[in-house]
């Protein structure tokens, strides 16, 4: 656990400047949750660490020790039944997150597709395409009749009844959905799933961890291929499909002469809302007014990653930075929607200029002033909201900006900018990546996602990174850890400097960066989308599980990261996380942990060193380029004539050698 003295000890960016930060007189009486940690000075409960405490019921809390006659629930619930609930809950409460956050994405979605907000329908490509996996009708018809068909219908994936399987599921590989259907998770209705997770682990319901787990991947896959997906797919539709820019992150982007909001939370409604609100020209004038220059926006975790993908508009802090932006006394409001905003922003602000504005029903706080969004008002509301923060400018008292900690990022990687940048406008094209990988110059695919958290430092996933394109992997990130990695300047064309020689011929060659950023946490089905685009391109197996990939979320903090792992595992693609709540059943744990791997193709992995989880991955993406033979060197060939003429014409394309080079 770290604690504020380390963090003021350590190398990495993210402390450096939050170090600068809390040495000020400013914020002497900011108390963060390094101060939390220290003054707590107690070790975290073994039971609750292992996932063997029950509360399910009113009979307990029970804690139970595995293989200890008398050490089972009142009700004889065992180790692994208790673990498998709890982890069952955790998937649930993570996909019913990013659920009802894809609910309102899509329902204002509908309501554009109507005329009915300031947006409208950028990526028509993009729709027509989405349109066509949900059988809609695109021939002749007008954008927005067709955005309002397929919204409709993807609404009714949510609360559908019947059993048939989501919709998105197509979309996978055919072996893949083969599995699926084989053990039975198929998810139905979205909401449907997390229903049956809470039911199927209240007291005296399924006993039996195998089978609560087959519950707890259909409950994932409903969130991977059905919510998460349907969020990232529409808001590229409705906002524009990101596309490779330059960017800065950190707090140095915080500006002393401007009126600063930040943007925290999670849903781009409300941030999209807000970037038209602060170049209106009204706006502009007030805050001008008050004595400012104009509205810098700034994003925080993964609402700042929705903005920094498409509009370039920086991101001045992650989860772990939320309240170290707050104590540099430069920001006018924070304004926050749903997840990962900390109660503790409020009690920060008390005594400071800010104001914590809270925009949904849902989430609401002590000290904080509530304006809601209204959807249907999107742009009246956002106005209300930039009005409240401008009014703030002339209380603003003193302040500290490290104005060196800012860093350039170049960030939009989503599936089609990968598919575009290596394939070519006219040859879009996943061919260059596999070929690459199969002859060795990039040896797979690691993914480091998910959030920050404050038992470790952002050094985890520097460390990872950097040991992963040393040995030639190629990076993509998401969410927090996306941002942890941009602030030390490895999301830049510059960072191939750190690669393996193969690794950075390509990256030099491209002009990408070793770590391609992906965008936000919701995002991760991006990174699905771009696996299963590389079965279907061939030469790397016929599933998911075939491919040199592999993920890790090192510094997890939230339910929704154990979802997101689920889901991976449960298509296919092995996870390695620094520690998971089922160490306490022997059997569970095992099952996760080992034998999953006869019915999935993957496993969870569990490392506890930043170092150890990189040797992990490249274990295992060197496993699996032994297993589809491309790791066999190839002997040079000189073909003449003849020769060629056998091959036939798709053999031109790939004569001399085959194998790593």
């Amino acid at each position: 656990m770290a604690t504020r003295n380390e963090c003021e000890g350590c190398a990495d960016m993210t402390c450096a400047s939050s170090k600068l930060v809390l040495e000020q007189d400013i914020a002497k009486d900011v108390r963060t949750a390094y101060d939390r940690i220290e003054a707590r000075g107690m070790a975290a409960c073994l039971f609750g660490s292992s996932g063997t405490c029950c509360r399910n019921c009113n009979m307990g809390p029970c804690q139970i020790i595995d293989g200890v006659e008398d050490m089972v629930g009142v009700c004889g619930a065992t180790a692994d039944t208790v673990a498998a609930r709890n982890f069952a809950r955790t998937v649930a409460a993570g996909a019913s997150a990013h659920g009802d956050h894809a609910r309102e994405m899509v329902k204002g979605f509908i309501e554009t597709a109507k005329g009915n907000t300031p947006h409208e329908i950028k990526d028509v490509e993009k729709l027509h395409s989405l349109a066509q996996v949900f059988d809609v009708e695109v021939e002749g018809r007008d954008k927005n009749e067709i955005a309002l068909e397929l919204g409709e219908i993807a609404l009714s994936q949510f609360g559908s009844q019947t059993d048939e399987p989501l919709i998105m599921l197509k979309r996978a590989p055919e072996k893949r959905q083969k599995v699926w259907k084989e053990l039975g998770v198929e998810p139905r209705g979205v909401d449907r799933e997390v229903v049956e997770v809470m039911h199927r682990t209240h007291m005296g319901v399924d006993q039996e961890y195998k089978n609560i787990t087959l519950q707890s991947s259909r409950c994932s896959l409903a969130d991977g291929w059905g919510s998460s997906m349907l969020s990232t797919e529409l808001t590229d539709i409705m906002f524009g499909t990101p596309v490779p820019r330059r960017a800065q992150v950190d707090l140095g982007v915080l500006k002393e002469d401007m009126v600063n909001v930040t943007v925290h939370g999670h849903e781009p409604l409300l941030a999209e809302s807000l970037c038209l609100a602060a170049q209106d020209e009204e706006m502009i004038a007030l805050a001008k007014k008050q004595g400012a220059k104009g509205i810098n926006l700034a994003g925080v975790c993964c609402t700042g990653n929705e903005i920094l993908m498409r509009r370039g508009i920086p991101v001045a802090a992650g989860y772990i930075q939320q309240e170290m932006a707050l104590a540099t006394g430069a920001i006018e409001a924070m304004v926050v929607d749903v997840q990962c905003i900390m109660q503790s922003v409020g009690e920060i602000t008390r005594n400071m200029h800010t104001d914590i504005i809270t925009t949904n029903y849902r989430a609401k706080m002590p000290y904080g002033v509530h304006i809601p969004f209204e959807e249907h008002d999107a742009l009246g509301s956002a106005k209300a909201i930039l009005t409240k923060a401008i009014m703030n400018y002339k209380k603003r008292g003193k302040c500290f900006i490290p104005k060196d900690s800012k860093l350039d990022v170049m960030v939009g990687f989503s599936h089609e900018t990968i598919n575009y940048m290596l394939g070519g406008r006219f040859r879009k094209s996943y061919r260059p990546l596999n070929d690459n990988i199969m002859n060795g110059r990039i040896r797979g695919v690691g993914a480091i996602v998910g959030c920050d958290n404050f038992k470790v430092t952002d050094e985890a996933h520097i460390i990872i990174a950097k040991e992963l394109i040393k040995n030639n992997i190629l990076v993509v990130a998401t969410g927090c850890a996306a941002t942890a990695l941009g602030r030390v300047g490895l999301c830049t064309p510059e960072a191939a400097k750190y690669c393996g020689d193969s690794l950075r011929e390509v990256c030099e060659t491209v002009g990408m960066p070793p770590v391609l950023h992906m965008g936000s946490c919701v995002d991760n089905s991006r990174i699905l989308i771009a696996l299963t685009a590389m079965v279907q391109e061939g030469g790397l197996g016929d599933d998911i599980t075939d491919l040199p990939a592999i993920g890790t979320a090192p510094s997890w903090m939230s339910e929704k990261a154990v979802a997101i792992g689920h889901y991976f595992v449960s298509s296919g693609a092995q996870v390695v996380f620094q520690d998971l709540a089922t160490t306490g059943s022997k059997a569970f744990h095992k099952y996760l942990t080992e034998n999953m791997m006869e019915e999935y193709g993957a496993v969870w992995n569990v490392a506890k060193e930043p170092i150890d989880i990189a040797k992990k991955m490249i274990e295992a993406i060197e496993s699996k380029r032994e297993a589809l033979g491309i790791n066999k060197q190839g002997e040079r060939v000189l073909m003449d004539m003849e020769m060629r003429r056998d091959l036939g014409g798709g053999g031109l394309t790939d004569v001399g050698c085959h194998g790593a080079e």
